[in-house]
Order: C-alpha cells, then sequence, then structure tokens
C-alpha cells in the first residue's frame, strides 16, 4: 500500500477468473451461448441462488476469495469439450452439473445482494444527475458517476482460558468460598463464548479498545477515516454468525461511500479509491475477562479473539 502508516495491508487478489473469449470464437457469444451462461446457479449450504454472473464476478473480493478459495474458472461451463456444440451447451447439462456448491451462509449473500440493489439504484441516481460529467473526469475519478460502497468485513476465532479459582473446586469437606462458579467439565464453554461474542455488535468497540490499550495513532485515524466516509461510531454489524462446527465468527458491514458533505468529503473519499480491488487486511488479539451465566452459576473466563478485519471499495 502507498500509506506506510496504515494499520492494514494489502491482500491477494480476486480468484474469479473470466475466461477470454477470444480463446474460444473470435466473435462474443451471446448470454447463455456455449459455455458463456449469463446466470449461474450456486449452493449455499443448501439454499440454491440464482445470480447473473456479471454481478458474481462484480461482488467484493474480499468475500469472492472467501467464497471460491481456490479459484472459479468462468466462461468454461462444467464440460471438457469445447468443440462439441452440444456438450458446450448449457442446456445439454443437467441442472446438478450446472450447480456451484459454495460453503458460504446464504443470510450473509442476501445480506450483500440486498445492499448491491441499493447502490445500483443510488448509481443509476448519481449519473442521471450528472449526465454531463466529462469523460476524462470521471475516468480520473470514477466516484463521479460511481455508486461506492465500502466494504468491512471480520474474522473473529477465539479461544477461552479458564483461570484457577480458590473457591472453586472446594477442598473436601469444606464448603465453597466466594461466588459459586459453574463447573467446566459441565458446560459447553465454545457455546456460551460464541453466544457472548455474538451479542457484541458494535463494529468499533474493539479496535477502539485496542486503540486505548496501545495508544495506536494509525488505527484512530482509520476509524476516523470510516466515520467520515460512512459509518458512525455507534454502527453495528449488518451480518454476523457463527461458522457452523468452527469457533470463529464472521461479520460484514457495507456503507455507500459518502462524497459530498462539509469540508474536504471529497478527498477523504479518494483516500478511500486506495482500497479499490485492493482489499487490505487488519490483525489483532483482543483479550477482555467476562464471567458467564451458565443457568444459576457464573463462569469465569479469559476470553481471548484474534480478530481480521478486509477492508474493500467495490464501484458499483
Amino acid at each position: 500500500m502507498a500509506m506506510s502508516n496504515s494499520p492494514i495491508t494489502q491482500v491477494a487478489e480476486s480468484p474469479i477468473t473470466q475466461v477470454s473469449q477470444s480463446q474460444y470464437s473470435s466473435a462474443p457469444p451471446s448470454p447463455g451461448q456455449g459455455g458463456f451462461p449469463s446466470k449461474l446457479l450456486l449452493d449455499l449450504r443448501g439454499t440454491r441462488f440464482e445470480i447473473d454472473r456479471e454481478v458474481l464476478v462484480s461482488l467484493p473480493e474480499s468475500i469472492l476469495i472467501v467464497m471460491f478459495p481456490n479459484g472459479l474458472i468462468l466462461g468454461r461451463g462444467h464440460s471438457e469439450s469445447y468443440d462439441d456444440e452440444d456438450n458446450n451447451s448449457e442446456e445439454s447439462l443437467s441442472l446438478d452439473d450446472q450447480i456451484i456448491f459454495v460453503d458460504f451462509d446464504p443470510a450473509c449473500m442476501d445480506y450483500v445482494l440486498d445492499f448491491y440493489h441499493e447502490a445500483q439504484l443510488a448509481g443509476e441516481a448519481q449519473r442521471l444527475a450528472n449526465p454531463t460529467t466529462p469523460h476524462n473526469l470521471s475516468a480520473q475519478n470514477p466516484l463521479l458517476n460511481k455508486q461506492a460502497i465500502i466494504v468491512l468485513r471480520e474474522e473473529l476465532d477465539y479461544f477461552a482460558v479458564i483461570p484457577p479459582k480458590s473457591g472453586f473446586p472446594p477442598k473436601e469437606g469444606m464448603p465453597a468460598t466466594g461466588p459459586v462458579f459453574a463447573d467446566p467439565s459441565k458446560v459447553n464453554v465454545k457455546t456460551l463464548c460464541g453466544t457472548h461474542l455474538l451479542e457484541q455488535r458494535k463494529i468499533f468497540t474493539a479496535l477502539q479498545r485496542n486503540i486505548n490499550k496501545e495508544n495506536n495513532v494509525a488505527e484512530q485515524h482509520l476509524i476516523d477515516m470510516l466515520c467520515v466516509s460512512g459509518f458512525s461510531r455507534d454502527d453495528e454489524w449488518g451480518y454476523r454468525d457463527i461458522e457452523p462446527k468452527k469457533t470463529s465468527i464472521v461479520s460484514i458491514a457495507l456503507v455507500m461511500l459518502k462524497t459530498t458533505g462539509s469540508g474536504n468529503q471529497m478527498a477523504t473519499a479518494q483516500k478511500l479509491l486506495l482500497f479499490w480491488r485492493k482489499p487490505a487486511r487488519k490483525c489483532w488479539w483482543d483479550g477482555v475477562e467476562v464471567e458467564l451465566q451458565e443457568g444459576a452459576h457464573q463462569l469465569p473466563i479469559r476470553l481471548w479473539a484474534r480478530r481480521t478485519w478486509t477492508l474493500e471499495l467495490v464501484l458499483v
């Protein structure tokens, strides 16, 4: 990244590859013709989605990397032969052959697609309001005729440490002193910790806690820049849930980038163009002591979380 004092670093590029049409034909095929389906069928953990190919490739890179960790080549269909028109036809494939299975939460996909639809409507309104924007200006600054979305994603891996307590377990024949603590062997500690963290929906609370602890000026500048550009300091994650069979929580928040307002709003927005097609990442450890309730008992926990933020800008 160009900003040497940035608290986040650039990550890998998109795992999605669109095969050049010239590899197969001198003329571009029409939508849905021979190996170039205009719509794709995705199976997200048992939920079917029919999605336009162009919409899929326009999704944030940080989300595509998670959806397709091994990459996905678009434009070849699912056939090994590209010379036989019958084999190369979308209609010749069974429904099961056309489905792409993806380990991704369908609720998260719904949230992203709904927000994209709102942003596309806002982008159309913006282009209608500025129909005479010179081409050279829009090329230099795409924010003049396109709606930008700030994408913030968090991966949170959590670990529980149960500290020894003098009052638990009590010595044989002696009553327990102090608070009554639950026996950790009889409760699902991971479930309790996951539920506790899932309820912490404020976006900036953990990072602000780290700033207060480390006095990190660059991280404070990051929060300030995001709040000027569309977020507010009390915002909550738009999507947040625990990954199946993992001690991991994934959260995503999308906001439309502000380009107008008081002061140097456009200048601040242009700084975020550094993250257009170049998602960047920040990782830090966060440790807190909590007492989780299990029925009528309390369980003291030292809760560690490894938080990874990915910041990105997309244009629609």
